[in-house]
């Protein structure tokens, strides 16, 4: 019955791709529906920021053989790649490498089982899925499907301004003075937008950071630009993460380099402010708390807040989801950013990313819901365990393994900037027996051999 039909991946970024590899490893038909016109489509977008991680954490090791049998020549493992240097030198030789597996233009809109909605129990689980898909220029199709791997991610669903989770009063008709992506500051149109004025940055994730230092930088360059940190938090607190004792040293490097920052007096913080209004008018854009408190007007609003699963187009599949987190239950708990850091995430399979749903499964940032402490690795360890449930391979997909870089905060993309080195403790993930330097570099600039 539904043995005869290909797993279905959603999405041709990272950890759809690297699914897909480890299925194709196991012999068994995958077909990856990616909505964008490259692998990586998401990843592009921010392709001017580099991660935390290096080459050595960001390959999947069954991509790594499948695209060695390809011919392909992996970069030296202690660089740090930036997102267009990920999409461009890994994930798109990865989707040529699968072939015919990878369909772009093609966008899922909607999953069922064949002939049952969600209340209908009869013979479910023996029934294949049916994956509603969209093509580029409008026509409709419907795929069966074996399984279903939801890798979509969270991109394309950033949380709003509004410090109730709800878009905050008048931020739709702010929205042309409010972006919800880290900005490209070496792009000359992207600049002018934010040299010689007032932003205001709402969000304490790396993201957040990322801007801060971004646009501190051009406060040197450029006389007049005005930076405005808004935290809900009560004070700034651990929101610079690790610094020297982090053990993703770019991302330590970081934190750094935005606490510099604030002490230079180049970003000026707002702490205990919950944005529940934005005023637009002539003179800017007007933030407002939720006790009536109002911010002097800024020209840009950056609301860094993370970002929420797109969930609406499964509405016909029974997921099991934590009602606070929005990821798979069993997951949750080990996820709680209430409580955990990435470097203290169990090792988590597909018994953890299982729905009432059998065959279903959300892998890679979207299983993590509303939790923002991803990293690539954890990823590509929860679809080796996907792939070898599927396969019937049930040893091997409850033998799960996964060592994370500690830090007391890990969401987010790292520094798109020049930074000083920054040093690994001894015996950390990006280092062996002491300190190491990283240098980090300006979108557009070259990057570290």
């Amino acid at each position: 019955m539904a043995d005869g039909h290909p797993v279905v991946v959603v999405g041709a970024g990272p950890v759809g791709l690297a699914a897909a590899a480890e299925l194709a490893e196991r012999g068994v038909p995958v077909l990856v529906l990616e909505r964008g016109a490259a692998a990586g489509a998401a990843v592009r977008e921010w392709g001017h920021v580099r991660l935390f991680s290096a080459w050595r954490e960001l390959v999947d090791p069954a991509a790594a053989r499948l695209l060695a049998s390809a011919g392909w020549t992996r970069p030296a493992d202690e660089r740090y790649p930036t997102g267009a240097e990920w999409a461009g030198s890994y994930l798109a030789p990865l989707a040529a490498a699968l072939g015919e597996r990878v369909r772009f233009g093609a966008e899922v809109v909607g999953v069922s089982r064949q002939g049952r909605d969600r209340v209908v129990d009869a013979e479910r689980a023996g029934l294949p899925f049916t994956v509603r898909v969209r093509r580029a220029g409008g026509a409709e199709e419907r795929i069966s499907a074996r399984a279903v791997v939801d890798a979509s991610g969270t991109w394309g669903a950033p949380n709003p301004l509004g410090a109730d989770g709800l878009p905050a009063l008048g931020e739709a008709a702010a929205a042309d003075r409010i972006s919800y992506r880290v900005p490209d500051l070496a792009d000359p149109a992207v600049r002018a937008r934010y040299a010689g004025r007032r932003t205001a940055v709402a969000g304490s994730g790396h993201s957040a950071l990322t801007a801060l230092v971004a646009l501190a930088r051009l406060a040197e360059e450029e006389p007049g630009t005005r930076v405005l940190w808004v935290l809900r938090r009560g004070e700034v607190g651990d929101a610079f993460g690790g610094g020297a004792a982090d053990q993703l040293a770019a991302r330590g490097a970081l934190g750094e380099r935005a606490r510099q920052a604030v002490r230079a007096g180049q970003v000026e913080v707002v702490a205990g402010f919950r944005t529940a209004e934005a005023r637009a008018g002539s003179g800017g854009v007007v933030l407002v708390d939720d006790t009536g408190r109002a911010l002097d007007p800024v020209h840009e609003v950056l609301a860094l807040t993370g970002f929420r699963p797109e969930l609406s187009w499964l509405s016909e599949i029974r997921l099991g989801l934590d009602p606070a987190l929005q990821a798979p239950v069993a997951l949750a708990p080990l996820i709680d950013p209430n409580t955990h850091s990435c470097g203290t995430v169990y090792p988590h399979g597909a018994a953890e990313l299982a729905h009432p749903e059998p065959g279903f499964y959300l892998a890679g940032m979207k299983s993590y819901g509303r939790a923002p402490t991803f990293l690539a690795l954890t990823g590509f360890e929860q679809v080796r365990s996907i792939a070898a449930a599927i396969d019937g391979d049930h040893e091997a997909a409850a033998q799960v393994e996964l060592v994370l870089p500690e830090t007391g905060v890990c969401s987010g993309p790292g520094l798109a900037d020049d930074a000083p080195a920054a040093a690994v403790t001894a015996g950390g993930c990006c280092g062996g027996g002491g300190p190491e330097p990283v240098e980090l570099v300006r979108p557009g600039a070259a990057a570290p051999r």
